[in-house]
């Protein structure tokens, strides 16, 4: 383990829940209404449960002891006879508990209602946030692990503040009652009692410390086992395809096995804490008991003092040996906090700038001027790129595989945005857009286009939000989707599966362009929206997409160069730069990389021809 992970669990718990209340202070701020009132309830639960042994005290000292020694009864407070004292004893013992319930019920119901309410929101703006940050994060990141994030470590902190650390609000503030009438009734008992806190800091500071290490430890394994499950499943088929099960049943064992030697440990470490509280509080009770009993035959305390003392001892002995395991809990908890908040402190690497305005319609003129980006510091996947698109056209991005040609059109939707130089849209360099207007209007088709496990007609209208039943059918038509949305078992109305698996592919693409129809969208990206569909199911969609793209502004990524020969641009991208670009007939005439590829694909695809003639 590093020097600098060492120094952070010996920090503690305090720090981190420090981090979280400033980072959630905004949310709870909105309930402070609710906390204050359910504050107040909890101070009134407090105070009539350190009322609760007193009617005991009065019947025991003025009734019972005076009975048993045939001794005449001592006038008590209330010059009352002993039966209305019993009496009142006894009535006071029931409103007493009657509305400490109350208020208990109140305070406990208020609190986590506000709980619930702020961690819900925090699980909203958590999600929104998700979907904010780059691609580059996400790319970076695993799929599974932001879903623990979002589920169960927002699960783990609603259960354990509702159900842990409320509680132990409210033990420590009774804690702290009963220590001040402790003192009042007899400072050196209460001296001995208070022995116990020195002991339970020293012993449970490093304890506490190593659980926070283990809890950390096991929510970040449970995040690695979402993330290999997550991946498996959606890439079953290749896993079946390869027989990969025995190989990645392996690696999740593996992954398993030590979340399970981090659950254990940390349930070792608060189990063995709470056994050792309660030995330390049999102890303190053992010694007050003996010493109190000397006490109180010296006259210097009631027998029934001496029962209020040891009924708030007795009653101090349950939450602190529960202490331990709430504190167990509550690391647990800020260990998930902590990871939620470091998500949410996370800032995307492109956003709006400050002066970012909304976009006027395009035109659809795109300038790139010496665009250059990388990944990663010092690795450039495209460098000095430099080309103009006018309203209409048609450009081709074409290169071997990895050269850059998605990364690309990816700059023109801000998924990224480049290191150096910059691109424009009508004379506007896109920065100065939001985000949200800029890619409002522009439509993408990509080679596995993702549905979601939502109604057809859901999924169209996804190309814009609000769009009318009959716009849809509109788009539907253009993308010659119509006809076999028809024939599903509801229709438009029929639910898919997730991403679109009960379709073919050639179906998958013509839903995807009826979405990317319905924006009516003046710049159009393809992203090789033809590759692995069959011969008829290419006709069509491509037969599709002329309807889609016809006088707007359109990018289009392909490895099949005969596919694109009728471009207006042609961009062949090769080694970080566009290496290449014109007509393909200006291409061709040049005699160099674009033309020798053409050539060679046009070889192998007569080669095939022939073959299957044959």
């Amino acid at each position: 383990m590093s020097k600098r992970s060492k120094e952070k669990d010996l920090k503690g718990v305090i720090p981190g829940i420090t981090r979280i209340l400033r980072k959630f202070s905004p949310y709870i701020r909105k309930e402070r209404l609710l906390i204050i009132g359910s504050f107040f309830a909890l101070l009134l639960e407090t105070g009539l449960r350190l009322l609760e042994p007193w009617p005991l005290k009065y019947v025991f000292d003025y009734i019972l002891i005076p009975a048993h020694n045939n001794t005449a009864n001592t006038a008590n407070h209330f010059g009352l006879s002993p039966i209305a004292l019993l009496t009142l004893s006894a009535i006071s013992i029931v409103v007493i508990t009657g509305v400490g319930s109350m208020a208990a019920y109140l305070s406990t119901y208020g609190m986590s209602l506000a709980v619930i309410r702020v961690l819900s929101e925090v699980r909203g703006n958590l999600f929104n946030h998700l979907q904010s940050l780059s691609l580059s994060f996400h790319q970076k990141s695993k799929s599974g692990d932001l879903i623990t994030r979002v589920t169960s470590d927002i699960e783990k902190m609603r259960t354990v503040t509702v159900k842990t650390a409320l509680p132990l609000i409210t033990n420590v503030l009774s804690l702290l009652g009963m220590l001040v009438i402790m003192f009042f009734l007899n400072w050196e008992l209460a001296l001995v009692a208070m022995t116990i806190f020195p002991i339970l800091t020293l012993l449970t500071k490093n304890m506490i410390s190593r659980i926070r290490k283990f809890a950390k430890q096991h929510r970040d394994s449970e995040g690695v086992l979402a993330a290999t499950t997550g991946e498996t499943i959606g890439a079953i088929k290749v896993v079946q395809v390869l027989s990969l099960q025995e190989m990645l049943h392996g690696i999740f064992s593996q992954q398993n096995q030590k979340s399970l030697d981090e659950a254990i440990e940390s349930l070792r470490l608060s189990a063995a804490l709470e056994r050792i509280v309660q030995i330390l509080m049999a102890i303190i009770i053992a010694i007050v008991l003996w010493r109190g009993s000397h006490v109180v035959l010296h006259k210097e305390l009631s027998p029934g003092e001496l029962l209020v003392f040891m009924t708030y001892l007795r009653n101090a002995f349950e939450p602190m040996r529960k202490l331990s395991n709430q504190v167990g809990q509550i690391a647990k908890a800020t260990a998930s906090g902590e990871r939620v908040v470091e998500l949410l402190d996370y800032e995307p690497n492109v956003r709006d700038n400050p002066s970012a305005k909304k976009a006027h319609p395009f035109f659809g003129t795109v300038r790139f001027e010496n665009v250059s980006f990388g990944y990663d510091t010092g690795t450039e996947i495209l460098q000095d790129v430099s080309f103009v698109v006018q309203p209409g056209q048609q450009v081709a991005v074409v290169g071997p595989s990895g050269s850059g040609k998605s990364t690309l059109l990816s700059l023109i939707l801000r998924l990224y945005d480049p290191e150096a130089g910059r691109i424009l849209i009508d004379g506007q360099d896109i920065r100065e857009y939001t985000i949200d207007s800029l890619r409002q209007q522009i439509s993408v088709v990509l080679q596995d286009s993702v549905l979601f496990a939502a109604s057809v007609k859901e999924n169209i209208a996804h190309g814009r939000l609000g769009a009318t039943e009959k716009e849809v059918e509109k788009a539907a038509r253009l993308a010659n989707a119509h006809d076999f949305i028809m024939k599903l078992p509801q229709g438009y109305d029929t639910i898919l599966s997730e991403r679109g698996g009960t379709l073919s592919g050639g179906q998958r693409q013509r839903v995807a362009i009826a979405r990317a129809a319905i924006r009516q969208a003046p710049i159009i990206i393809l992203d090789e929206p033809t590759t692995g569909l069959d011969n008829a199911s290419e006709r069509t969609v491509n037969a599709a997409l002329a309807k889609l793209t016809e006088g707007r502004t359109t990018f289009v990524i392909s490895h099949d160069l005969r596919a694109v020969e009728n471009a207006d641009i042609i961009l062949y991208i090769e080694g970080e730069r566009v290496l290449e670009q014109g007509t393909h007939r200006e291409l061709m005439r040049l005699g160099s990389r674009y033309a020798t590829l053409y050539r060679m694909q046009t070889i192998i695809t007569k080669g095939d021809t022939y073959a299957l003639e044959a």
